[in-house]
């Protein structure tokens, strides 16, 4: 496959910063990178340009990181309950979600893109104490401790007559499988 070499003028995920020198395959860049305007072909003219964006990149990341410190101060202090309905025997109705997560933030006076939160293996959906993980820089990221409870009192399930009548019927012992015929010889 033939590759070329382009200058980004913007950063892109999984393939570098803007002002970065990177190799991507020809009909990515031909089709993609250089019409959208987030990359330039490398040539003389525009290595002026690569170390004015290089130079921009270095005060951009030096601002990002510190707005992400201060949000991680913020997000720190921040403690997180859901008030959830429940049914019988404490099961949830619904899941708690990134979604849901970061509007509690939102409430609280800290706004945080709904991508910067993970939660492990998707909606939570047990009652009790849980984790969310958020990435706000590559350099930061922490854990966001978060309870789930219930609004009305656990009650806990009544087992029902029918199951206790079955359970005191013996049950019939199974009978064994026949095996297959053998084929008939000639």
């Amino acid at each position: 496959m033939a590759t070329t070499e382009v200058l980004l003028i913007k950063p892109v995920d999984g393939l570098g910063a803007e002002g970065e020198k990177v190799r991507v395959k020809a009909g990515y860049a031909r089709n993609y990178l250089l019409p959208q305007g987030i990359a330039l072909p490398v040539n003389r003219a525009n290595q002026k340009y690569l170390d004015a964006l290089a130079k921009a990149r270095v005060v951009r990341e030096s601002r990002d990181l510190k707005a992400a410190e201060d949000l991680a101060a913020k997000i720190q202090g921040v403690a997180l309950t859901f008030a959830v309905k429940t049914g019988e025997g404490g099961k949830m109705f619904g899941a708690i979600s990134v979604t849901e997560i970061v509007a509690k933030l939102a409430e609280q006076g800290v706004e945080v893109e709904r991508k910067r939160v993970h939660l492990g293996q998707g909606p939570v959906k047990l009652l009790g104490k849980h984790v969310a993980h958020v990435k706000l820089h590559p350099t930061i990221a922490f854990e966001l401790p978060f309870e789930i409870v219930s609004e009305n009192p656990i009650v806990e399930e009544a087992p029902a007559e029918e199951e206790a009548r079955d359970d005191d019927k013996p049950k019939k012992p199974r009978r064994p499988k026949k095996e297959g015929k053998a084929p008939k010889a000639e």
